[in-house]
C-alpha cells in the first residue's frame, strides 16, 4: 500500500514503519489505480472528458515540474526535465493534445527521456479515485477500508506456494506488499515452506513494492540482523537504513538453499529482494536481466489538475556493492530465458542436494526427478522409423505405433498408454510418476528387452520374443 502512517504496525515487525510508509512503488501504486478505475467503470457511464485548455496544460506543466524540482532524486534532471516541458510548452508541441490520458503519456515519456528513470509517472485520474490511492491521505475511514479489501481480495498477490519434487519450496508472488497489512500472509507462507531442503522465489511477475516486506521475507533466510540496503533522500538529505529483524515467527530457513527467479519485467522492490541476496550470496539468481528501477517513490496527487505524479525521491545504496541496480538491472547467476527460469532452477537445485546426500535412496530418488526435469528443458524425439524398431512383444509388455504416429505401450490385459520419451530409450507414462520404461539395444542398436524402473528402487525386465 501506499502511506500506512495511520495504520498500526503489526508486533512483530522491527522496522522503522514511519519511514517505510513513503517508500512505495509502482507496483502498489499501480495496483491501486487498476483497482480504483475497474470500480469506477463498474459503476457506470462516466462522464465524457472535457478538453484541456492551453491554461490547464499550462498548469499542469508548472505543477508537475516544480514537484519534481522540489522533491526527485536528481536536481539536476529536475530541472533539466523542467526546461524541457517548458520549451515544448512554448513552442506548440503539446497544442494538439485534447485528453489529459494522452497529455499525461506523453509528460511521461518526456520526463523518462531525461536519463530513463522508469519510475517516473504521470498519470490522469478523477478527484475521487486519487484520494482513495492513498489511504492515509483521507480521514475517510470507509475509503481505506475499501482500498484494503481490494487488496485483501487478491491475497496482497500472494499467487502460489507448492513443495516440488526433491522437497523444493516453491512461493510466487506478484508485489511486495506493506507487512504491517500483509505480514500474516507472508509468515503463513514461510512456514508452509519451513521443512523444505531449498526454496524457489518466483520474481518473473513482481514489479515491486514496500521495504517492509522485503525485510520480513529476507529476515527468514539469514541467521543474525544484517544490513540489506540504505535510501538516501535528498528533499531531508538523510539516509535510511534497512535491516532484518532480529527473529522470526517460526523457523528460520538460513541454511536452505535459495533460489530467486528473473526476467525483464522484474522491478523496483522486487529487484531490491535480488539483489541483496546476491550481493549477500545468498541466492542464485536464475533468469534474465531485471528492469533497472532503484529508486524509491512517492505519490503525489493534484487533484484540481485531474492529474497524478509519482517521483521518486531517494536513491538506494546496498551495503556491499555501494551502489544499486538503476538503470543496468541485476544480473543473474545463470542466463536463461524467463520460461525456462523455473525448471532451470529446480535442476539448479536437486542436483545440488544430489551432492549433498548420504542416503542412496535419496540420490536415487533426485536423480530421478533431475532426469523428468532435463527431458523437459531438452525434449527428446523419436523418428517414426526408431518407434517402429521399438514395437513388438516383450514377455509380459508390448510397443506398438498409433495411427498418429506415437508409440504406446501396455503390459498384458491392461489399457495402453502413450510413452513420452526422457531420452532416445527411457520413457514416461503421462501422470504415473513412479514408473519408467527403458529400452536396452544391443551394439546393433536392436531392441532386446525392455526394463522396468520404479522409483523406490525395484525393476524388472521382460525380454524381446524372438522374431516379434
Amino acid at each position: 500500500m501506499d502511506r500506512n502512517e495511520s495504520q498500526p504496525s503489526i508486533s512483530i515487525l522491527e522496522v522503522p514503519m514511519k519511514r517505510l510508509s513513503i517508500i512505495n512503488s509502482m507496483a502498489v501504486v499501480m495496483m491501486l489505480i487498476i483497482s480504483l478505475m475497474s470500480t469506477a467503470a463498474m459503476a457506470g457511464p462516466q462522464k465524457a472528458e472535457k478538453p484541456m485548455t492551453d491554461d490547464d496544460k499550462s498548469a499542469i506543466v508548472d505543477t508537475i515540474t516544480k514537484a519534481f524540482i522540489d522533491n526527485y532524486i536528481f536536481l539536476e534532471d529536475a530541472q533539466k526535465m523542467e526546461q524541457l516541458l517548458k520549451k515544448k510548452l512554448k513552442k506548440g508541441k503539446y497544442d494538439d493534445i485534447d485528453s489529459r490520458m494522452e497529455f499525461a503519456q506523453v509528460l511521461t515519456q518526456d520526463l523518462r527521456s531525461i536519463n530513463g528513470d522508469r519510475h517516473i509517472t504521470i498519470d490522469a485520474l478523477e478527484p475521487d479515485t486519487m484520494i482513495v490511492i492513498d489511504p492515509s491521505e483521507t480521514d475517510d475511514e470507509e475509503k481505506k477500508q475499501k482500498a484494503l479489501k481490494s487488496m485483501q481480495k487478491r491475497n496482497f498477490m500472494f499467487k502460489k506456494i507448492e513443495i516440488l519434487e526433491g522437497n523444493i519450496g516453491y512461493l510466487r508472488f506478484d508485489m511486495f506488499a506493506d507487512a504491517s497489512v500483509a505480514g500474516p500472509t507472508a509468515i503463513a507462507a514461510m512456514n508452509f515452506l519451513a521443512h523444505c531442503d531449498a526454496i524457489i522465489f518466483d520474481m518473473r511477475y513482481n514489479g515491486g513494492g514496500n521495504p517492509s516486506m522485503i525485510q520480513l521475507l529476507t529476515s527468514y533466510l539469514v541467521e543474525e540482523p544484517t544490513h540489506l540496503n540504505s535510501f538516501y533522500i535528498r528533499k531531508t538529505d538523510e539516509t535510511n537504513q534497512f535491516w532484518t529483524q532480529a527473529s522470526v515467527p517460526g523457523p528460520c530457513l538460513a541454511h536452505v538453499d535459495a533460489y530467486v527467479l528473473t526476467s525483464n519485467y522484474t522491478f523496483s522492490g522486487a529487484e531490491e529482494f535480488t539483489y541483496n541476496l546476491k550481493n549477500l550470496k545468498r541466492a542464485s539468481i536464475i533468469g534474465e536481466t531485471t528492469g533497472g528501477g532503484a529508486h524509491p517513490v512517492d505519490s503525489h496527487p493534484f487533484p484540481e489538475l485531474g492529474m497524478l505524479a509519482i517521483i521518486p525521491f531517494g536513491r538506494a545504496i546496498n551495503p556491499i556493492s555501494g551502489t544499486n541496480w538503476e538503470g543496468t538491472g541485476v544480473e543473474p547467476d545463470i542466463k536463461v530465458p524467463a520460461d525456462d527460469a523455473l525448471l532451470t532452477a529446480r535442476k539448479v537445485a536437486l542436483e545440488k542436494l544430489m551432492e549433498k546426500a548420504e542416503d542412496q535412496r535419496d540420490k536415487q530418488a533426485l536423480d530421478w526427478a533431475v532426469l523428468t526435469i532435463e527431458s523437459q528443458l531438452n525434449p527428446a524425439e523419436l523418428t517414426l522409423e526408431e518407434m517402429k524398431l521399438y514395437a513388438g512383444n516383450y514377455t509380459d509388455r508390448e510397443l506398438k505405433v498409433s495411427e498418429d504416429g506415437k508409440l504406446l505401450y501396455h503390459r498384458i490385459d491392461r489399457p495402453w498408454n502413450e510413452l513420452i520419451p526422457l531420452t532416445d530409450t527411457i520413457f514416461r507414462l503421462d501422470g504415473v510418476d513412479y514408473f519408467r520404461l527403458e529400452v536396452v539395444l544391443d551394439e546393433s542398436g536392436k531392441p532386446v528387452k525392455l526394463v522396468g524402473h520404479y522409483n523406490n528402487g525395484h525393476r524388472d525386465e521382460s525380454l524381446r520374443k524372438s522374431g516379434k
